[in-house]
């Protein structure tokens, strides 16, 4: 499974329902799941500008973590931004096919 992050930033509509943001983590914990992905770990983060909230996501490839992201966009609460990332080994693996 590769590894993603998904960054969160809250609409006008999320910030003003903050307080069920509990409950949305949980909806879209699902919504991975339903969709063949894992949610590893949430964070709330500070300091990014545009991005409020983040997971760390375990999906079988691109098109999955897509469709998750875009159902949960969707809803109109948060504006999301994917990121492939790579394990350690996965980099050595990367770095020791440089040619």
């Amino acid at each position: 499974m590769a590894t993603y992050i998904v960054f969160f930033g809250y609409t006008d509509q999320g910030i003003r329902n903050v307080k069920d943001s509990p409950a949305r983590i949980k909806a879209a914990k699902k919504t991975f799941q339903d969709l063949g992905a894992k949610v590893k770990d949430f964070y709330l983060v500070m300091g990014f500008g545009q991005y409020d909230t983040l997971f760390v996501v375990e999906a079988p490839d691109d098109e999955t973590v897509s469709k998750a992201s875009l159902k949960i966009g969707s809803l109109g609460n948060v504006r999301t931004d994917t990121h492939r990332a790579f394990t350690e080994e996965e980099f050595q693996k990367i770095i020791s096919n440089v040619p």
